[in-house]
């Protein structure tokens, strides 16, 4: 059977031919591209010649041709089809892919040619793109065990095997918990304060799975948090928010708690056998992080959660009262915190999310980050409805420079559907590369859950929709704009606490008056946002901040607490999270954004282990650099064009620091950060 995969694609820029490729085309295609990678990786060991730039480290970077096409198409296809055959794909082929780049980068005679190049690298006349590569490919041997003795060896490729599958096997259990633990609500009484477009949602939903006259919520993060902050019935809000934190959690098929024991359990063995006193400083050192120590790491979140639990409780206060003033005396418990402090932001601020919804026309916002992304690096985005989608809902870019070059492609996938994971995100079909003088260009996919309108309205997006549409487009422009000639350093593939940067800093743009003036229009009249509007909404949005910001610091703790356990214990996920909560004063009123049992971060694959820190570490960036940019003007073309050539175009050609500090001309702090959240 001809497998479209393993031929270099036909269709115009090297998208993927969609229609053409098939569930069943995935697996034989991986396990043929393995098989040529290993066959190129022989050539390179069995060279003749002198080890040198090109015929080793240039060499490896063509090696994996092949198996990226096959790996970027299905992974970045997977969370948007997550069918039940595509999750069987998955699972088969990953342990193979962690064995194989084992195997690889546990070379010897590999390691030996690159440790050839590597020492005389001072001598070679190499620019900092290629002093770059050389030292991340000798890290990422090193970080694989390539010193180690044969014994070591295998145990490290078991180990490596098992944490690939236990992970596959936590993400399962979430996903299913989800699914079984959701709320279903009979009554139409009990529907009291949801927004409309819930209800639709809700009851579109039950109609779907075969429900009759009734609502269905998943236990999905934008739609729990939306039922905490509407629902007036408390019973239901305890039952939601109990509930999704406790997926993963039920002792039943799903349960996660023996999953991470082990998870964790091997992680500490790994960073044993590599010579690391924990798991956390393994991570840091050898992926060269920002922050290089998890002393760092916890000094920092130390620091801004010491600003954040400081203002929950003054928030605690105010919306304690807020029940005493309803004649309630109950005390806040972690499921009314929501819905009370929506109610203390619209009295103090006389503002409820649906009027300013009229005004976020989903096509109007796509416009405003276009336009945005013009302003500042010049660039435009040409609607294209001729090439390959894989599903009828996307929309097709092509990206196009100030001289008219093409630059990439972009496509949306942004409405919820069934078989697609739950939360938004920015993937690659083609990292841009130059090798051979051939250029590739970067084809990008930005996926959301937007609830699609099922009525004659057009889809309205909320606030947190809007800050999201904005976030992920801010990753895509990273891969986007970048110039890089090696895939390997290119676009996004830079240090876990850098990646963040782009993105956040875009988001910092979806309330300021200069941009929104330009779309946010009335969705009947097309008149424009009300300044007034505007400046409500910004005083809403800083509202609670101590909560949105300690909630979720709280996390990054407990991630940073369980990977620098030193030495392993029967480890009772619940109980160790309640002993960290207790040690960095977690209030009783307040939940965490991840327990453990669902911490997708940082025990699925998702490589945020040891790393959900990065979200607040590139948030100062990013609060830094939209500061630098309030100071000098909104939409400073020379300072865009400045982002543009020294962070985006850059990937991980040069050290992010160094990036930094030539965009900023200093480092960053942190004072930007706590200004622009409200929390001094």
């Amino acid at each position: 059977m001809k497998n479209p995969l393993l031929e270099e694609f036909k269709t115009p820029f090297g998208i993927p031919p969609f229609e053409d490729i098939k569930e069943e085309h995935f697996l034989p295609a991986f396990k043929t591209a393995i098989e040529i990678h290993k066959k190129e990786i022989e050539k390179i060991i069995n060279n003749p010649e002198e080890p040198t730039f090109k015929n080793t480290i240039e060499a490896l970077e063509k090696s994996d041709e092949v198996l990226n096409r096959v790996y970027y198409t299905f992974y970045a296809l997977l969370d948007s089809l997550y069918t039940e055959k595509m999750r069987e794909i998955d699972k088969e082929i990953s342990p193979v892919l962690t064995n194989h780049y084992d195997e690889i980068f546990m070379n010897e005679r590999l390691f030996e040619r690159l440790k050839a190049v590597y020492k005389k690298r001072k001598h070679l006349k190499l620019n900092s793109e290629q002093k770059r590569l050389l030292d991340k490919y000798y890290r990422e041997f090193l970080k694989r065990g390539v010193n180690l003795d044969k014994k070591s060896k295998i145990r490290l490729m078991e180990i490596n095997k098992e944490l690939t599958l236990l992970s596959r096997k936590f993400g399962e259990n979430v996903n299913g918990d989800e699914e079984k633990s959701k709320l279903i609500i009979e009554r139409k009484e009990d529907l009291e304060g949801l927004p409309e477009s819930l209800i639709q949602y809700a009851e579109n939903l039950a109609k779907e799975r075969g429900y009759k006259n009734k609502w269905v919520f998943p236990l999905k993060m934008n739609i729990v948090f939306q039922f905490l902050q509407y629902s007036k019935k408390r019973e239901l809000r305890e039952k939601m928010l109990k509930a999704f934190i406790n997926i993963g959690n039920n002792n039943n098929e799903f349960d996660n708690k023996e999953i991470i024991s082990k998870i964790i359990k091997l992680r500490m063995e790994k960073a044993k056998i590599l010579g690391y006193k924990t798991f956390a400083h393994f991570v840091l050192y050898l992926e060269g992080r920002m922050l290089k120590k998890p002393e760092d790491v916890y000094s920092f979140l130390k620091e801004i959660w010491n600003k954040s639990i400081k203002k929950s409780k003054e928030e605690l206060k105010e919306i304690q009262e807020a029940v005493y003033k309803e004649g309630k005396k109950f005390k806040i418990k972690p499921w009314d915190w929501l819905y009370y402090a929506e109610k203390v932001r619209k009295e103090k601020f006389n503002f409820e999310e649906e009027e300013i919804k009229p005004y976020l026309k989903l096509e109007n916002c796509i416009d405003g980050m276009f336009y945005l992304a013009n302003k500042l690096y010049g660039i435009e985005f040409v609607e294209r409805n001729d090439l390959p989608k894989f599903h009828e809902d996307l929309k097709v870019y092509e990206v196009k420079d100030r001289n008219g070059s093409t630059l990439g492609f972009f496509y949306l996938d942004l409405f919820e559907r069934k078989d697609k994971i739950s939360h938004a995100w920015s993937t690659s079909f083609q990292k841009r590369s130059a090798l051979d003088g051939k250029v590739k260009l970067p084809i990008v996919l930005n996926a959301s859950n937007f609830l699609k309108s099922t009525s004659e309205e057009p889809t309205l997006l909320t606030l947190d929709d809007l800050e999201t549409l904005f976030h992920e487009f801010g990753h895509a422009l990273h891969n986007l704009l970048s110039k890089c000639k090696y895939p390997f350093l290119s676009g996004t593939n830079v240090a876990l606490d850098f990646v963040e940067l782009p993105s956040m800093f875009t988001q910092w743009f979806h309330l300021e008056e200069d941009l929104l003036e330009k779309f946010a229009k009335h969705y009947k009249t097309n008149k424009p946002i009300p300044f007034e509007i505007i400046e409500r909404v910004k005083n809403y949005k800083k509202f609670n901040q101590g909560f949105e910001k300690a909630y979720a610091i709280a996390d990054a703790l407990l991630d940073i607490e369980i990977h620098t356990l030193k030495n392993y214990k029967d480890l009772n996920p619940p109980e160790f999270e309640k002993k960290v909560m207790k040690k960095i004063g977690l209030i009783p009123e307040m939940f965490l954004r991840y327990n453990l049992t669902r911490f997708r971060h940082i025990f699925f694959a998702w490589e945020y282990e040891v790393g959900y820190y990065s979200y607040f570490w590139s948030e100062v960036l990013a609060c830094d650099a939209f500061e630098y940019f309030k100071e000098n003007g909104l939409l400073n073309r020379k300072l865009g064009l400045s982002f543009r050539k020294n962070i985006l175009e850059k990937g991980d050609s040069e050290d992010p620091m160094i990036l930094y500090k030539r965009f900023r001309g200093r480092k960053p702090n942190v004072n930007a950060f706590l200004r622009l959240n409200g929390l001094i």
